[in-house]
């Protein structure tokens, strides 16, 4: 280990029994040149339940890399010259401030602005902006049912997923338990990745074969049999469809909001203290 570098560091007994050797120096355990690391400052670090070994290691990794920072920031300080440190200093200063100007203002508008966003306003910011929201990829409406190809009820299922009336998707609904995987919701917009996860017969090399508006279709693979009915599809690049961007644009609109909220903020803070005399500016 580096000179001025000692470990005081007490055998340990157990689990939960840390320190059982004689006390040193001002309880502590390390220490760096004049810095000392005491064992309250790492009685909370290692995990309950840990083996007499396993803590053994946490902490001893811990004193280390505690050992380590002295070190370095002691020779940073010895070694840097004025200039540099001067501009460092005042680096930590500016940090510090907005630290805790940011915090605040955070809370600040944590607490006070609006979250509520009414669907009327959605379609209104939609009207105006839907041109700022295009597709990064191929969007698709669809259902399907991943079932096994010997299922006795094959032929009905079949007939009923691909007629899909009312009363033919109550009775798909009531027999989910007879297939392997299914989304019977085709007015909800999803993107390729989905489709692969889903549907491992798609691939990127297939897709256009399969990907078509209005296309149904049946797949055999292995024991396994996919009912597919692709409903809608949307290019990459075009107008993303409201509902499929309604959260996102929820998030702009609060957003828009809080940015609005903190200039006002700073503007009345600012007002306020030249009003009662806390701010002047001498010419």
């Amino acid at each position: 280990m580096k000179k001025g570098f000692c470990f005081l560091l007490a055998v340990l007994f157990s689990s939960c029994q840390w320190f059982t050797s004689k006390e040193n120096k001002n309880n502590s355990i390390a220490r760096v040149g004049k810095n000392y690391l005491s064992k309250s400052d790492i009685q909370s670090i290692v995990p309950a339940g840990s083996s007499k070994e396993d803590s053994i290691i946490i902490i001893r990794s811990f004193i280390d890399k505690w050992a380590t920072q002295k070190l370095l920031i002691d020779a940073a300080e010895r070694n840097l010259n004025d200039k540099k440190k001067n501009e460092l200093n005042a680096l930590i200063k500016q940090y510090k401030i907005d630290l805790y100007t940011n915090a605040y203002i955070d809370e600040v508008v944590k607490q006070t602005v609006d979250t509520v966003v009414s669907i009327d306003e959605l379609k209104e910011y939609y009207k105006l902006n839907k041109e700022n929201f295009k597709t990064n990829g191929l969007l698709v409406k669809l259902r399907y049912i991943n079932l096994p190809y010997n299922n006795p009820k094959l032929s009905t299922i079949r007939d009923k997923f691909f007629n899909f009336n009312q009363k033919d998707k109550k009775y798909l609904e009531a027999n989910t338990l007879q297939y392997k995987n299914y989304a019977l919701n085709d007015t909800v917009w999803v993107e390729m990745s989905q489709v692969y996860e889903k549907l491992p017969i798609i691939t990127p090399d297939n897709r256009d074969e399969y990907i078509l508006a209005g296309k149904k279709m049946q797949v055999r693979s292995q024991n396994d049999l996919y009912l597919i009915k692709i409903s809608n599809v949307l290019n990459n690049n075009q107008i993303a469809p409201f509902d499929y961007i309604k959260t996102t644009l929820k998030e702009v609109i609060i957003n828009k909001r809080k940015l609005e909220l903190i200039k006002k903020f700073q503007k009345e803070i600012t007002q306020d203290a030249i009003k009662n005399g806390e701010y002047e500016i001498y010419k």
